[in-house]
């Protein structure tokens, strides 16, 4: 067993750091000041010109279509790429993403078929357009399964009604991902059904943006008798939960990313700071409280990439070999890594004081920015359940 990075991943790895430091980290004021000043709006925390450069300049150095098969366009570098990139770029709070968005392209990929290919997906593996999924409802956040939103079939139109709730992106997409019953009486085991609803459809709405903690800031959908075509279906009538898990999985894998990224930003203040500073005539380095902390950061972010490189090489075997079941495994490392990173950052501003939460530096952005990941894409509650089950059903693994 080889634990080391490919030379190829250890020089994409070196390059997104240099976009980082001289492209990121001098933005790092501004996002801060506008997520400060935003208020109850959806303001966009980067500038959209500014976005637009760092897209052209990431893309100008070989950052862009990092999972994108060949023929779409891409480098086809595979999620384990995916995941070094992710962690580096998450170094900075700057919450820039390299398109596409991992996640629904994956489920894109999947499920898109004839005309679907050329409409949606492609142009979003190219960066032309954007996209969000809208799964989660007033009554259905961490039981997907439970979800309302009907779609009907009628006069050769399908009609969806139905209301969405904390679906990032949604004012900003070209189109949607949405999901809906078909046949309420299987619910999830074969009566749930993807849809693509682009952006000005009649019957569309999203009046509201939810104001949350830290640099979230969702929206409503609300759907008023939407009429779809049968080409706008995604994949097969009946069968849009396996897609749909296997798209929340490829999420969980890259929220243990951000997760590690912004632990190391953390880890590199506390041990300047511990380095640095002196307290009743000794240094914080000095103190076995202070080495503890680091100690057990260190560790723990360790174990966390780990198994998130782990699900990352298993996740791009499935690929090679035409499938694969990695439910459990994107469990753990959502749930390592979520909580990891409450506890660093948190421990980092305990150790930094009163400059910790401070708006000068970016440790009290981290905390509030990290809190939600404990929540969304399912809580550490309903992860610890998922485990436990299969566990209990299946035993332990043999791997």
């Amino acid at each position: 067993m080889d634990f080391t990075l490919p030379e190829e991943l250890r020089m994409l790895r070196d390059t997104v750091a240099r976009f980082v430091r001289e492209e990121l980290l001098p933005l790092e004021r501004d996002v801060i000041k506008r997520e400060a000043e935003r208020g109850l709006t959806d303001a966009p925390l980067i500038d959209p010109e500014v976005e637009k450069e760092l897209g052209r300049k990431a893309k100008a150095i070989g950052l862009y279509g990092i999972d994108v098969p060949e023929e779409y366009g891409g480098q086809n570098l595979g999620m384990l790429a995916k995941a070094v990139v992710i962690e580096e770029l998450k170094t900075s709070i700057v919450p820039f993403v390299l398109p596409p968005d991992s996640p629904n392209l994956w489920m894109l990929r999947e499920t898109c078929k004839g005309d679907q290919i050329q409409k949606y997906l492609l142009p979003y593996a190219s960066g032309e357009k954007k996209s969000a999924i809208a799964i989660s409802e007033p009554g259905a956040g961490s039981d997907p399964a439970g979800m309302k939103t009907r779609a009907e079939y009628k006069n050769g139109k399908w009609v969806l009604n139905g209301q969405k709730i904390w679906i990032s992106h949604a004012r900003h997409a070209d189109f949607m991902i949405v999901m809906a019953l078909t046949d309420p009486a299987k619910g999830s085991r074969g009566g749930m059904t993807a849809f693509l609803v682009d952006k000005g459809t009649k019957g569309l709405s999203i009046p509201s943006v939810f104001n949350t903690m830290g640099e979230h800031a969702p929206y409503a959908v609300f759907l008023d008798n939407v009429e779809l075509s049968d080409d706008q279906v995604l994949g097969e009538v009946g069968n849009g939960f396996g897609p749909m898990q296997n798209r929340l999985g490829v999420r969980r894998m890259e929220i243990a990313c951000r997760a590690l990224g912004y632990a190391r930003r953390c880890m590199d203040l506390m041990l300047t700071q511990a380095n640095q500073r002196k307290t009743f005539g000794a240094l914080l380095a000095e103190r076995q409280q202070v080495q503890w902390w680091l100690a057990d950061s260190w560790q723990e972010m360790e174990m966390v990439r780990w198994i998130t490189w782990r699900l990352a090489w298993k996740m791009d075997r499935s690929v090679d070999q035409g499938g694969g079941d990695w439910r459990r495994e994107a469990s753990m490392v959502k749930l390592q890594g979520s909580e990891m990173i409450a506890r660093v950052s948190d421990r980092a501003i305990q150790l930094l004081g009163g400059m910790g939460v401070s708006k000068d530096m970016p440790l009290e952005y981290i905390a509030r920015a990290v809190r939600v990941l404990r929540i969304f894409e399912g809580p550490s509650e309903v992860h610890r359940w998922v485990i436990a089950r299969d566990l209990l059903r299946n035993g332990m693994p043999a791997e």
